[in-house]
């Protein structure tokens, strides 16, 4: 993730000054330095606990070390200890209402607090002149997609049945799948028939004619169109939730599963030990 792989950018540049003999601000207190580099080294160890003790040490003895807080906050922020993290960043924040990269910090913090308010109020603070400008955006909209539910049909069902039960005397039954609007739908192998049952367990023959010959799995996409793999023939079936079938991919050796995950239809082909990508 982007604050794992970034997160120890002020501790990797005091790595490196460390072994340089760095020269510190002379207001910094010499223990409030010493505890900043046993953090460093904690984390280097991957003792976090104990990095975390270090950091908050110089911040007792150097209530304004920014750096210390920076550091302890991306700690606690990649151990998810998310309350934490933002109660820490907002000490960097108080001194340093500028630093661009710890608004985006508390942005994404209060995001996984789930204070949605607040990380849009530190989403405003960052100008198109920073460099965090385009990833609090896309934060923003990473956030609002998570939180808008899915859109259902006018009056569909909440559940395709509330209870257990049998759907008796299907003939050779094989695939299965159902629609937005609870209906489920039964491929028949024997007698190449696509059944349709409704919620209320009425059935009828949803397709049957020339197209269909051996089927075995269906699969629905975001739409409510309907695939069919027939066995026997060798091609996939597309069947638009007004009935009409034509074949969608052709010459497919002996097609058995068939599943959809988004824009894109994969097929389990049994005759050639493969799987075949479909773009739909």
């Amino acid at each position: 993730m982007w604050y794992n792989a970034n997160m120890l950018k002020r501790i990797a540049a005091i790595m490196v000054l460390s072994v340089m003999l760095p020269v510190y601000s002379a207001e910094i207190p010499v223990d409030a330095k010493l505890d900043y580099n046993q953090g460093i080294d904690f984390y280097k160890l991957g003792m976090y606990e104990r990095a975390i003790e270090c950091f908050r040490s110089a911040i007792r003895t150097y209530p304004d070390y920014t750096d210390a807080y920076y550091n302890l906050g991306t700690v606690l922020e990649y151990l998810k200890q998310y309350a934490e993290a933002n109660s820490v960043y907002k000490q960097v924040f108080v001194r340093n209402p500028n630093d661009y990269e710890v608004v985006y910090k508390l942005a994404y913090t209060s995001s996984k607090l789930e204070d949605y308010d607040k990380m849009t109020e530190y989403i405003s603070l960052i100008p198109p002149s920073s460099s965090y400008y385009q990833r609090a955006r896309e934060l923003g909209e990473q956030t609002k997609i998570s939180l808008t539910p899915p859109q259902k049909p006018v009056n569909a069902p909440s559940k395709i049945a509330a209870y257990s039960g049998v759907y008796e005397n299907i003939l050779s039954p094989t695939g299965i799948t159902t629609d937005a609007f609870g209906n489920v739908y039964v491929a028949t192998f024997s007698d190449n028939t696509i059944l349709k049952i409704t919620p209320d367990g009425k059935r009828q023959v949803f397709l049957k004619n020339e197209l269909i010959n051996g089927p075995i799995s269906l699969a629905t996409d975001s739409v409510g169109n309907i695939y069919v793999s027939n066995y026997n023939t060798n091609n996939v079936l597309k069947v638009t939730p007004q009935g009409t079938a034509s074949v969608f991919v052709s010459k497919v050796d002996k097609p058995y599963g068939l599943h959809v995950e988004g824009n894109m239809l994969f097929i389990t082909c049994q005759g050639s030990n493969s799987v075949l990508r479909q773009k739909l």
